[in-house]
């Protein structure tokens, strides 16, 4: 067998090596997804005013935790400001529901300058259409996070703003509960 034989069976054989110790793995586990669901990424809104509105999201639902959406942990974070003022919000990830390419997360305000929005339970909707995508939030009819009493977890508006072209773009794992 000449060197360049060698050289190419060699890699392959590393190649399946790795491979089947990645699937015995896997098979170890129980599970070969390590997520059951999740909703990441970043994007300013589009309006046709000067304001300048950004949801971010890092929140996951772990493969173990597939039958309860409760479980999910992570963090969102948004901020909303017009000519300087305004203000911004982080909430603990207390639910998270995916389907197809929509998300519903909820969570509690833990870090904000928006006098009264700590400890306020908040949602937001994430519609995953890839450089399109849309998001909608729970205070959408009341016009701010702090009128949000009583919320119950994983409940929010339908996504009715835009992203902004070209500001980022979220991400969704669709849920798939084993009923």
């Amino acid at each position: 067998m000449n060197r360049r034989t060698r050289t190419a069976v060699l890699g392959a054989a590393l190649l399946l090596t790795a491979a089947l110790a990645g699937s015995t793995a896997a098979s170890a586990s129980g599970d070969h997804r390590r997520e059951a669901a999740a909703l990441t990424g970043t994007a300013k809104l589009s309006r046709s005013t000067a304001e300048d509105i950004t949801f971010s999201f890092d929140a996951h639902l772990a493969a173990k935790d597939v039958d309860n959406p409760l479980k999910a942990t992570g963090t969102f974070r948004w901020s909303h400001y017009l000519h300087g003022d305004g203000a911004w919000a982080k909430a603990k990830v207390d639910c998270l529901l995916t389907g197809g390419e929509v998300a519903v997360v909820s969570g509690v305000i833990t870090e904000s300058d928006l006098p009264g929005a700590k400890g306020k339970r908040v949602g937001v909707t994430v519609h995953d259409l890839g450089r399109h995508d849309r998001l909608g939030y729970s205070w959408a009819s009341t016009g701010s996070p702090v009128e949000t009493n009583g919320l119950p977890r994983c409940v929010s508006s339908a996504p009715f703003e835009k992203v902004k072209k070209g500001t980022g773009d979220y991400r969704v794992l669709p849920w798939q509960p084993e009923f």
